[in-house]
């Protein structure tokens, strides 16, 4: 994820390009999920609206896209923040802001003591030797024309940073540390699999040796057995240089596996926010009650005594979400245990992501700590290989 880089069509930062007029000038007051003196990257009250457009000659905006709205957190050196959720609730594009290939609408982002939510281009390019991704799709993130070697040494040469012995050597040892052959330097991506591919973008990613990471669903492409070594490799990586990730995934196993502290987010908003032992013993918002209640136990007996807590309906748009709490038209509590009054303030006022334990946050006016819906062991056959 170099500044410009062919191999990340993915990533480009033009995808955005005349939405930077929106966002807001002030910065707004540091909300109490990324209070935290020592991190290494504060992210406050974050919003990514995509304006819809309509007309021919004048094109006027009619409404917004509302993919991340108001996010907040903060990670410090060394740790890994998962980001969970369904399919469209704006986890990559939160990890897109972070790394600014998405310029943000509003809110802050500020990265060891500097705000960077408001650099150009140009401002950003010595800051992309800190922060770094890894995209989702092992394919369509490799420039197929450019062999093995150019694309690992891309950020060498963009970033003009010299090594004792060269480039070439200094990417075949990252290959070799990533567990690739050092001899496949001359190699074209469509020669490797996907697993040896997704080791290619992350050799690229830590080249520099960065600070953060973004992990756009790294293994989500991948087969149940190379998972487990690629996540075997990041923490490997993440021992070793001291990285810090921000780790987004829908497969809550892998998620628990690899995290500190995990962030569930719902139509582009956190729900719930703790330590990744907290969360998964005792979850609080509804959401995450019905998440974990649909990830398999490998125990038959016990997966059919666990009770299932089902999400009724299709998750609302983006361009229009619901009013008050977002997740009331889907939310179980919501439909079969308020009274009309408690119903009333769901649909009215919007919770705010409020502490109601230390260290763990919560947007829900009804929130309630329920073990029972988590397994006594929440794992896939993916994390089952993981030693």
């Amino acid at each position: 994820m170099t500044e410009g880089t062919a191999e990340t069509p993915e990533g480009s930062a033009n995808t955005t390009e005349g939405t930077a007029e929106t966002a807001e000038a002030t910065q707004p007051d540091i909300h109490p999920a990324a209070d935290d003196p020592h991190a290494l990257l504060t992210v406050n009250r974050v919003q990514k609206f995509f304006p819809i457009k309509q007309g021919v000659l004048f094109q006027r905006q009619v409404g917004a896209v509302k993919a991340v709205d108001g996010v907040s957190f903060s990670i410090r050196p060394g740790e890994t923040l998962g980001l969970v959720g369904e399919s469209g609730c704006g986890k990559s594009t939160t990890g897109r802001v972070v790394t600014r290939l998405l310029e943000p609408t509003g809110g802050s982002i500020t990265f060891e003591g500097r705000e960077i939510s408001q650099l150009n281009r140009d401002q950003m390019r010595p800051l992309r030797r800190d922060i770094q991704m890894i995209f989702q799709d092992p394919y369509s993130s490799l420039n197929p024309r450019h062999n093995i070697g150019a694309i690992i040494g891309a950020p060498f040469r963009i970033q003009k940073v010299k090594t004792e012995k060269g480039i070439k050597p200094e990417v075949q040892t990252l290959m070799e540390r990533v567990g690739l052959n050092p001899e496949h330097y001359n190699r074209y991506p469509n020669e490797f699999s996907g697993g040896q591919r997704q080791r290619i973008g992350i050799a690229r990613a830590i080249a520099l040796r960065p600070k953060l990471v973004v992990c756009d669903e790294p293994v989500s492409a991948l087969d149940v057995s190379i998972q487990a070594q690629v996540v075997n490799l990041l923490e490997d990586l993440q021992s070793e240089y001291d990285l810090a990730y921000v780790f987004v995934a829908h497969d809550l196993s892998v998620v628990r596996h690899i995290s500190d502290r995990v962030a569930v987010m719902y139509l582009g908003k956190i729900m719930e926010l703790a330590d990744r032992d907290v969360l998964y013993a005792e979850p609080m918002h509804p959401y995450t009650h019905g998440l974990m209640s649909a990830v398999p136990i490998p125990d038959p007996q016990k997966e059919q005594q666990r009770e299932r807590i089902l999400l009724t309906g299709d998750l609302p748009s983006p361009i229009n979400p619901p009013s008050g709490c977002v997740f009331h038209t889907r939310c179980p509590k919501y439909r079969e245990e308020l009274t009309d009054t408690q119903k009333e303030r769901c649909r009215v006022e919007i919770p705010e992501l409020e502490i109601k334990r230390e260290g763990h946050f919560v947007a829900c006016h009804f929130a309630e700590a329920r073990a029972e819906v988590v397994g006594e062991d929440i794992e896939t056959p993916a994390t089952a290989l993981i030693p």
